[in-house]
């Protein structure tokens, strides 16, 4: 039960980071979807209002983010970020380890998705990252100082976000679970699974109980009491059974064999 227990879990914690991670995934296609939505349906409404006052609203990566802190407060396990090598709005800044990924997409051009774990002071935790790259929409705001809004300038300055180049890869989009939240779905699933196995067992001996009690110990029990009452002389005592498992059923057979010989032997004698 112990190897069965092991091989279950292994297996279990496997399948879970997997579902975690393809839920990872989803929610950075769910991040693509609102900054599309964003750029070719809020943007342009917003046009005209970023010469009194610059509108994050508008903005792909705002917009994403925005969205994803207010999940947040529903699924407090998953995080995300648009991490950026250099971002407008600081908060988007990568951290070292979040740099890391970045460069590993921007050292390979053919790298589509990374994924991974690391150790933190909380813990493990998986994390799932795509790359992001600088589109025709990215230009307009990242390119020069002299090329974005004003009112941009006015709220971030002029010293970050700019300087992108046509599709350069920029940032990566990074989704990180605890660790823990795979293996807590993995232990939920294994205590199920380790019960329906033990149940299973004890069905198993159950139906191996009782088919060896019918089969064996019940005819091998009658022919001992009737093996008793011939040897102490009881030539009334009923015929030796024939039921059971086979081997017992060829037992009987034999003693009754056996018997009709010692009764003719002692007809024999006594005649």
């Amino acid at each position: 039960m112990g190897v069965i227990s092991l091989v279950v879990t292994s297996t279990l914690r496997e399948n879970a980071a997997r579902e975690v991670l393809a839920q990872a995934g989803l929610m950075i296609d769910s991040a693509a979807a609102i900054r599309s939505y964003t750029e070719t349906e809020i943007g342009p409404l917003l046009d005209d209002k970023m010469a009194s006052a610059f509108r994050p609203q508008s903005v792909p990566f705002y917009a994403a983010t925005q969205n994803f802190l207010t999940l947040h407060k529903e699924h407090p396990d998953y995080s995300y970020k648009e991490a950026t090598l250099n971002p407008t709005n600081p908060r988007d800044r990568a951290t070292d380890w979040e740099a890391d990924i970045v460069q590993r997409f921007r050292n390979d051009s053919t790298a589509s998705e990374v994924s991974g774990t690391r150790d933190t002071p909380v813990g493990r935790i998986l994390y799932l990252a795509r790359p992001i790259r600088v589109d025709a929409g990215c230009m307009g705001c990242h390119s020069l100082p002299s090329a974005a809004p004003a009112t941009m300038l006015a709220r971030y300055g002029s010293d970050n976000g700019f300087g992108w180049q046509p599709n350069e890869v920029v940032g990566a989009q990074i989704v990180s679970v605890p660790f823990a939240s795979a293996e807590s779905n993995a232990e939920r699933v294994r205590r199920d699974v380790l019960a329906a196995i033990a149940a299973m067992l004890v069905c198993v001996l159950l139906i191996v109980n009782v088919s060896l009690y019918v089969l064996v110990i019940r005819p091998v029990r009658r022919i001992a009491r009737i093996a008793d009452q011939v040897s102490l002389g009881d030539t009334a005592a009923a015929d030796f059974p024939s039921g059971g498992g086979a081997e017992v059923a060829a037992l009987s057979v034999a003693f009754n064999r056996m018997r009709k010989s010692l009764d003719k032997a002692l007809q024999m004698l006594g005649g």
